[in-house]
């Protein structure tokens, strides 16, 4: 028998497609490794096991079958979004048990495209942290199963790493597709504002939220994004040769990035330059400011979606977080800080097409009750290993995670690349060639 474990997105719809196999078998395998590993992992506060496979069924009786993109993959979604006849959590005690009666835009397309929505990610409380864990479970990175799988899309990122799914659908607030993406060995991308849906909360962080793929191929990601965005796959084209700035500086300031980041940082410079691009070092003019611009919109943000809730009910580093933020939210609502920044960084990328950095300082912080821990404990933890993503949400520009390179404990690195407006399809191109001259292993070996 043919197993579909660790086979991509792709694979797995061409084989459906094509009656090699059909959406109940490739699902029905993904449930038994799901309750074979997740216990180890903690990807899923709840999965879907009947739902799913009739939804399996349904998918082989659909009579458009062959032009499914994503003909029976099991995916799975981040529990911010809502998912019809399932609760959303958002990794909360305080937030109501209540079935969502419709799928969020992003979930009907995937459904639409074939997908099989297999269960519903952990997050840390209100998606608010970079690490994963609550009352609702806990994501491990599946290379290190010490280390967090990162936040808040860490369940996410843990389903896909560990082969549980071939794809799955996160957010990203203020890293929060690449920060676990970098941790697990993955490709994501945050969209640049509008192109896929957001509606992820109340306001999405004043805009700054994105929907976006988690996957283990460029292709897959493409694909997935495609689908998101309700746009046609381009065409094949011949890759073009582009200016890329090398940057292994912090955009916050005060916060060293580590060796093993520096080095896949330059190493995948290295490659890049190898195959033709033109490469320099250089750093784009961040402000001394962009720390507390940062911190503004980011509690700002968590202060609008706690409104409502119980605080009793929130653990004291959400709380703390929604207080400090009430303080920022006239400002951040009302201020200009965003588009100053946009203004500041875009001569930057009228002379480069892609900026490449690190996707993080150090490696994940330990899994461990952060949620039980200290507001200030947490804010330091978050961003001493995480400074290199917030920018590019204040900004609403297209940002890419891709994997290159290892730690010392066998987990991945990770390289970022960011563009301009409308760059998606640019940046793409660039983390293919990255993954087509230095392949990376897909999935973590668990068993």
């Amino acid at each position: 028998m043919t197993s579909w474990i660790g086979r991509t997105a792709a694979e797995i719809a061409a084989a459906v497609r094509e009656k090699r196999a059909t959406p109940r078998e490739v699902v029905a395998e993904h449930l038994a490794r799901i309750e074979r590993l997740d216990g180890r992992v903690g990807a899923f506060r709840t999965v879907r096991t009947e739902a799913a496979l009739a939804e399996a069924d349904e998918v082989g009786g659909r009579g458009d079958l062959s032009e499914l993109p994503l003909a029976g993959v099991p995916i799975a979604v981040k529990d911010n979004l809502a998912v019809r006849g399932e609760s959303k959590r958002i990794g909360s005690a305080a937030t109501p048990d209540t079935l969502s009666t419709e799928d969020h835009v992003t979930v009907a397309r995937l459904r639409a495209a074939g997908a099989v929505v297999v269960g519903l990610t952990n997050v840390p409380e209100l998606c608010v942290f970079g690490t994963t864990e609550g009352v609702h479970g806990t994501a491990r990175n599946p290379w290190d199963l010490t280390r967090t799988a990162g936040g808040s899309s860490g369940g996410s990122a843990a389903a896909v790493a560990a082969g549980l799914v071939p794809l799955a659908l996160g957010n990203d607030g203020m890293g929060s597709l690449r920060i676990p993406a970098a941790n697990c060995g993955l490709v994501t991308i945050k969209p640049g504002h509008g192109v896929v849906p957001a509606g992820v909360s109340d306001g999405d962080w004043f805009g700054m939220s994105e929907n976006g793929p988690l996957a283990t191929t460029v292709e897959d990601a493409r694909l997935m994004l495609d689908i998101l965005a309700d746009t046609e796959p381009a065409p094949p084209s011949v890759a073009a040769m582009r200016t890329v700035a090398l940057s292994l500086r912090s955009p916050l300031a005060g916060i060293a990035v580590t060796k093993p980041y520096t080095s896949a940082a330059r190493e995948a410079a290295e490659v890049l330059m190898k195959a033709g691009h033109q490469v320099r070092r250089a750093d784009p003019s961040y402000p001394m400011s962009l720390s507390l611009t940062s911190l503004a919109h980011w509690t700002a943000g968590t202060s609008e979606d706690a409104q409502g809730l119980d605080p009793r009910q929130l653990t004291r580093r959400t709380r703390v977080h929604a207080a400090v933020g009430r303080r920022f939210v006239k400002g951040v609502r009302t201020g200009t800080s965003r588009d100053d920044l946009r203004r500041r960084l875009e001569p930057f990328f009228e002379e480069y097409d892609v900026l490449l950095t690190p996707a993080l300082a150090r490696r994940s912080p330990q899994s461990v009750p952060w949620h039980e821990r200290g507001w200030l404990r947490n804010v330091l933890a978050n961003t001493n290993y995480s400074p290199l993503t917030p920018p590019w949400n204040l900004t609403g520009w297209p940002a890419m995670s891709v994997p290159f390179g290892k730690l010392p404990s066998g987990a991945p690195t990770a390289v970022q690349l960011v563009g301009r407006p409308g760059s998606e399809a640019v940046l793409l191109e660039v983390a293919e060639q990255l993954e087509k001259l230095h392949p990376w292993e897909r999935t973590a070996p668990l068993d």
